[in-house]
């Protein structure tokens, strides 16, 4: 098959490409970067190109078997009003773009992605694909995502929503940020350790993207997160355990907010999400756990 894939510099559109490419797969990755950072393969193409901008680079999608779209600047940075113009920029207008460039009249799969931050902070209960919208920043900004993406549908592509939770690899991501805390003394839970903490190993993240595009009765939104949903004093626990550091530092809620501002919801907010459109169709997880899933990531 022949890959799309913008943001494909990233930690997850890196390894994407690599997952397909180990797999016999050809795939184009599009970034703003002069070149790819690491990959070098017969079958890999790089693409430099601001993909905000309509360009030239839109006709390289025309032959596309499919598309995956994980273009868009970090959301763990303080939010000012400039830096949130750049996270809602980022990726409604390259998702506005690549929509317009997807062929038609040709069966193609639309992956584009979006967050588990579309249900806002819903408590203990729990959220599969058919909830509503939440109503702070993010839960509007996936709305808005989402519909750049579903326009699509109007040329007969199966568009695909993934609403990815926080994806647990080695070199990057989550881990890249929170490790180094734990291995000096200082890592713990935030807030009251009791919000809801949606995750998923990457390398499920990867599978499930295949599984998606070879399964063509799925469509519309997935959620990308582990079946067994932990919380947040369950995550410290478990990543002090397998680095062999404690826990011992809790973040009290107050203390978030006043260090990372509006941002800092992003890490109160509990979301107690439920990959069931996956399960339904017969996904299966390598990393359902989080004690095993964290393993995999800090092993040397």
């Amino acid at each position: 098959m022949n890959f799309k894939i913008t943001g494909g510099t990233g930690f997850v559109g890196s390894h994407l490409a690599e997952f397909f490419l180990s797999n016999g797969h050809q795939v184009t990755a599009f970034g703003r970067s002069s070149e790819h950072p690491r990959i070098r393969h017969e079958g890999f193409r790089y693409v430099s190109a601001d993909t905000t901008i309509p360009g030239e680079w839109q006709h390289e999608l025309e032959d596309a078997d499919a598309v995956i779209n994980l273009a868009g600047v970090t959301i763990f940075k303080r939010w000012t009003d400039s830096y949130k113009k750049l996270i809602y920029d980022s990726r409604i207008l390259t998702t506005r773009n690549v929509a317009a460039g997807l062929p038609q009249g040709r069966p193609i799969v639309f992956c584009s992605a979006s967050g588990v931050g579309y249900y806002g902070s819903q408590g203990d209960e729990l959220l599969e694909e058919d909830r509503g919208p939440g109503n702070d920043f993010l839960a509007g900004l996936s709305v808005e995502w989402e519909n750049e993406a579903t326009k699509s549908a109007n040329k007969d592509i199966r568009v695909v929503l993934m609403r990815f939770g926080v994806i647990l690899g080695k070199g990057g991501g989550a881990m890249a940020k929170m490790i180094p805390a734990f291995k000096l003394f200082v890592g713990g839970s935030m807030g009251s350790g009791k919000q809801w903490f949606p995750w998923m190993h990457l390398d499920d993240l990867t599978a499930a993207v295949l599984f998606i595009i070879e399964s063509d009765q799925i469509e519309g939104a997935v959620n990308f997160c582990a079946p067994n949903t932990i919380q947040y004093r369950d995550l410290a626990r478990s990543l002090g355990e397998a680095l062999n550091r404690p826990a011992i530092m809790p973040a009290p809620a107050f203390l978030i907010r006043l260090a990372m501002g509006e941002f800092g919801n992003v890490f109160l907010a509990s979301q107690r999400v439920v990959p069931h459109k996956l399960l339904s169709h017969g996904f299966s997880f390598k990393y359902p756990d989080i004690q095993d899933a964290l393993r995999a990531v800090v092993e040397v």
